[in-house]
């Protein structure tokens, strides 16, 4: 038998991986840093709670589409690989460009940079900034020893990640205390907040905290009965995060005064120490400081998949398809590494989330709509997974997906139209390199 399927079968990865590598990719910054920005322009619970659910309603009807878009037509390379197929090559070059850097480059320098923030809180003489650098440069380096070996460590990492968060959620509720008294009921004017720019960008916020739930369709190809795993992959790892993320959040809110949080990064810091002391803090800070090295590992390991599948494609990027004698693409995981390293040392928190998170978005409305295309243009296309509720799921999630980008571009304006426009440059940057690809092609030919 020919040696290449052979380590292909090896290094093939369970229902039970993928399921972590979902959990992983979504639970990391987001649920700890989130909520100080959420409270700046709402202080009721009700709201706040309303925010994270409306998010996982959001990421499930996103896991729905996806599930069905990954057994009709399997590939890794996410997004890249759906909106080629589906519309243009063009809108796949984009979206996979999209999510080089902004789907995982920029999740993981965030991710890095809330890491840096609670380790200087266990160790105030480090700056966050070095301990940001060398915790990238680690897990990069991790990864490119063995796909196997990246398997086994996101697997031990989330589910001891999962079992420190649920003994959180335990010591919050029964041993937390109130420092003020909120209410969880809605009042007057919640409709009237809800229906705001500010609900959209609180919202945007929640549904970076969730990306990652579309994790599994990067690696579609390193999965054992993708067509089957895949879709319940995405559906156990979102409905798991969702119930994680409403219950820490109420944590926060229920143990800790919320001028306290406002605007704060590290609130899972401050809450834990309202909660338990400074020691406690000090504990909370290094378990959430673990919990964050099992997101940078699982974007670490999906990112790469999706530019080593744009490498195949595209004669111009063929040196991101390079992979070791082991099936890692080195090439493609080191790229990722240099930009994740340009973004920690030069652009802040906020700006990156907004800038990013309206791209990603954008991308999955096109493709989670795709379902209704392709269910229209190629109906004869095999479907081992059928979306749910079918056409329900992928329009509620565009127009979820809308009323974000709408308002956020009113609430940040310069972030958002700068997104737009990188987008824009991208697809005519696909036009040009296929106009000098075609040009050289041609001089192939006649010589």
């Amino acid at each position: 038998m020919d040696r290449l399927p052979l380590l292909k079968q090896r290094s093939l990865i369970g229902l039970p991986t993928a399921i972590a590598l979902v959990v992983a990719n979504m639970i990391g910054t987001g649920v700890f840093t989130s909520l100080g920005f959420q409270l700046k322009d709402f202080h009721s619970p009700f709201i706040i709670l309303m925010v994270w659910l409306l998010g996982g309603v959001f990421a499930l009807c996103g896991a729905l589409s996806y599930a069905e878009l990954a057994g009709t037509i399997p590939r890794s390379g996410g997004e890249y690989h759906f909106l080629g197929r589906i519309y243009h090559p063009a809108l796949g070059f984009m979206a996979g460009m999209v999510s080089l850097a902004a789907g995982f480059s920029a999740p993981t320098a965030l991710a890095a940079m809330a890491f840096g923030k609670y380790f200087q809180g266990i160790f105030p003489s480090i700056q966050p900034q070095m301990s940001s650098v060398l915790l990238v440069t680690l897990v990069t380096v991790f990864h490119l020893i063995s796909i196997r070996i990246s398997g086994l460590f996101q697997s031990v990492i989330t589910v001891i990640k999962i079992a420190l968060i649920a003994a959180f959620l335990i010591m919050g509720f029964c041993l937390g205390k109130r420092h003020e008294p909120i209410s969880f009921l809605a009042s007057p004017n919640t409709l009237q907040a809800i229906f705001s720019p500010s609900f959209a960008i609180a919202l945007m916020f929640a549904m970076f905290s969730y990306s990652g739930w579309n994790a599994a369709v990067y690696i579609s190809e390193e999965i054992r009965s993708p067509e089957k795993n895949v879709g319940k992959a995405l559906l156990l790892g979102t409905l798991i995060v969702t119930l994680l993320y409403v219950l820490l959040n109420s944590v926060f809110l229920l143990t800790t005064p919320l001028a306290s949080l406002e605007g704060q990064l590290d609130v899972g810091r401050i809450a834990s120490e309202y909660m338990f002391g400074s020691f406690g803090g000090l504990l909370i800070s290094g378990l959430i400081c673990l919990s964050i090295v099992a997101s940078v590992s699982a974007m670490t390991w999906a990112g790469p998949r999706v530019s080593s599948t744009m490498g195949k494609d595209h004669q111009r990027l063929r040196w991101l398809a390079l992979r070791s004698s082991t099936d890692i693409p080195w090439a493609a995981t080191l790229f990722q590494y240099v930009l994740v390293i340009l973004l920690l040392l030069t652009a802040s928190f906020e700006a990156i989330l907004i800038y990013a998170e309206f791209a990603l978005v954008t991308c999955c409305l096109l493709t989670s709509f795709g379902v209704i295309v392709l269910r229209k243009s190629r109906p004869d296309l095999p479907r081992p997974f059928r979306c749910w509720a079918y056409p329900l799921p992928p329009l509620l999630f565009c127009a979820i997906s809308m009323f974000t980008l709408f308002y956020s571009v009113f609430k940040k304006p310069w972030e958002s139209l700068a997104s737009l426009a990188t987008l824009l440059i991208l697809v005519i940057v696909y036009f040009i390199i296929q106009k000098f690809q075609g040009e050289t092609d041609e001089k192939s030919q006649r010589k």
